[in-house]
């Protein structure tokens, strides 16, 4: 059930809220991610999970917007995606219950997504389905376990104040190895895990801290949840922890690509 509502917070987000809060990290992360994948101008990519379109953007610029579908179950999301990126084939829908048929790409990629997917082995398999045989399926997840990813630096506060505050450690794919096997069961071959590192340059506090209080994701839903003085005091434990500004959040994906 936490899963559920965490799943929730994310995909009510305005797409711009969205975009200051994680664009901020998955944009960088989306030319390494494509690299990993091996995305190349012949093939025919989906992206399953698009979001506002950070990764959409960048297959467009390797493959075309005519190669490139995308889904996501917010509408929201659909409606920037499409906007950002006219002539790209996107559309809502669930990463367990893709609308395409057999056999459909060359390669399926979801970035940042499978750790909200309801059913993550499901969702794999239906990028399987979709993918011609031979072909590469592959996703990334921030290293919450490891305290590696672009949230830790929040959690790592709020922990101090709150041992019990549930996070996204415990999240598919969020620990080094998971995504190996959530691969493995849903029928990928030859699989390899790696990790993806991005730093990104926050000029204050102030501009680190703002898309925390714009409720996105589970990070934005604790904080919202918390009353005036509770949100006072994290706010002042990550201040102290990383200083006025400028700095840079260092952030580390795991990243997994099997063969159909």
């Amino acid at each position: 059930m936490a899963g559920a509502r965490r799943f929730h917070a994310v995909f009510t987000a305005a797409a711009d809220a969205y975009d200051a809060f994680m664009g901020r990290y998955s944009g960088p992360l989306a030319p390494l991610f494509c690299d990993f994948a091996g995305v190349d101008s012949r093939q025919r990519v989906l992206d399953v999970g698009c979001g506002p379109g950070a990764l959409v953007t960048e297959l467009v610029t390797r493959v075309g917007a005519e190669n490139v579908s995308a889904v996501d179950p917010a509408a929201q999301f659909v409606e920037a995606a499409r906007e950002r990126n006219p002539g790209v084939d996107v559309r809502g829908a669930s990463a367990e219950r893709l609308p395409f048929d057999d056999l459909e790409f060359d390669a399926s990629l979801a970035q940042l997504v499978v750790h909200f997917m309801s059913d993550p082995v499901g969702g794999l398999s239906e990028m399987r389905r979709v993918t011609r045989a031979g072909s590469v399926v592959a996703a990334c997840v921030w290293d919450h376990a490891g305290g590696g990813g672009p949230l830790s630096p929040f959690w790592a506060a709020v922990h101090a104040l709150d041992s019990a505050a549930e996070d996204e450690s415990r999240f598919a794919g969020a620990r080094s190895g998971h995504l190996t096997e959530l691969f493995g069961e849903a029928g990928l071959r030859e699989v390899h895990e790696s990790s993806l590192e991005v730093g990104v340059r926050h000029p204050s506090f102030e501009a680190w801290w703002q898309p925390f209080t714009f409720g996105v994701g589970p990070a934005g839903a604790y904080l919202k949840g918390l009353d005036d003085e509770r949100q006072v005091e994290v706010r002042a434990r990550c201040r102290e922890m990383l200083g006025p500004g400028p700095f840079v959040i260092e952030a580390r994906a795991w990243a997994a690509r099997g063969l159909v």
